[in-house]
């Protein structure tokens, strides 16, 4: 049974993540630690291991970031059932990612508040998705995601178009010959497929080029700006949208172009040095990128990810690169 205390923070913090802002972030954040570190086994496992002591944890910067490869080998959550489990996206022979979601409300309402904030009410958008390797094994959080915004949307040009480009274009210039607003969210890969053949097929003027990814090894790799710069130049359009998320999180960071992503008040980016994970770099400096989404109450908020990058003052970030061999150093960057 949910001590007080544990009972206390779910109230808190469960549907309310609204409610958080700068000023009281790190009161959520404290609170939510040490209900993960009471409730999530493999957590406290993992902070008892670095000899923390929860009682002594008072500030932000002293909580432990999980990470993020414990995702692939145990179960990251409270231990109760999930309403779903996701799967990340994989290379031949690599393990997935797996995420125990109790409450998939509580991911709707990050989907849908962190689009409002940014992009404004969902129902007033056309949602086109062309995410053919996530459809394609299934269980993908973002596939959910997008479902969510579109069953919010309501449209009935919303759609998942696989590999049907053709449907596609002819989609998005009646959409676009109607004046209304439309995003077309999809993987770099299939979008650079598509953009190729798109020529000549006129300039989108309603219409917003969101990327949620890389190649997925469909293409050859190229750096993020070269890529943009390719579709940019494809569809007329001023700049690339981009989405930052992943299958540990249940939130997301936006970039409305240029690669630099904004959060959501309950979602907060920071760093750590390459060589020493109890180190933060300064202001624009390369690190490791940290996140705490108080959104993950039932699995773990706080995450060591793989990616490289840097937090600007205002709380922006960009994403510049991933570790090497992250798939091997990411426990034992942080352990050893």
């Amino acid at each position: 049974m949910l001590s007080f205390l544990c009972r206390t923070i779910v109230q808190a913090l469960q549907f309310d993540i609204r409610e958080v802002t700068a000023e009281n972030f790190e009161a959520y954040a404290l609170r939510l630690f040490q209900y993960q570190y009471s409730e999530v086994n493999v957590y406290r496992q993992y902070v008892d291991l670095l000899r923390v002591k929860p009682s002594n944890v008072c500030h932000l910067n002293q909580i432990p970031f999980l990470p993020i490869s414990f995702f692939k080998s145990q179960r990251v959550s409270d231990g109760r059932n999930p309403e779903a489990v996701f799967l990340s996206s994989t290379t031949t022979g690599s393990t997935p990612s797996k995420h125990h979601v109790r409450d998939l409300k509580l991911y709707e309402l990050a989907c849908l508040e962190g689009f409002k904030r940014v992009y404004g009410d969902p129902r007033e958008w056309c949602f086109l998705a062309l995410l053919p390797s996530y459809l394609e094994r299934g269980n993908s959080s973002l596939v959910w995601m997008v479902n969510a915004l579109m069953r919010q949307s309501k449209n009935p040009d919303n759609g998942f178009f696989l590999h049907d480009f053709e449907n596609l274009t002819h989609t998005v210039k009646r959409v676009e010959a109607a004046g209304m607003q439309a995003m077309v969210i999809g993987v770099a890969y299939a979008l650079l497929d598509w953009a190729e053949t798109w020529a000549h097929q006129g300039v989108l003027n309603h219409t917003v080029i969101m990327e949620t990814g890389g190649m997925k090894g469909r293409r050859k790799e190229m750096v993020k700006e070269e890529m943009h710069a390719v579709l940019m130049n494809a569809f007329g359009v001023k700049s690339v949208h981009a989405e930052y998320g992943m299958t540990e999180l249940l939130s997301q960071a936006y970039s409305k172009g240029g690669g630099v992503y904004r959060c959501p008040s309950w979602m907060k980016v920071s760093t750590r040095d390459l060589n020493d994970p109890f180190h933060q770099p300064g202001v624009n400096e390369t690190g490791v990128i940290n996140i705490i989404d108080l959104a993950n109450q039932y699995s773990c908020a706080f995450i060591a990810t793989d990616d490289l990058g840097k937090v600007h003052t205002d709380g922006t970030f960009e994403i510049l690169g991933r570790l090497d061999y992250s798939e091997m150093r990411g426990c034992n960057l942080l352990v050893g």
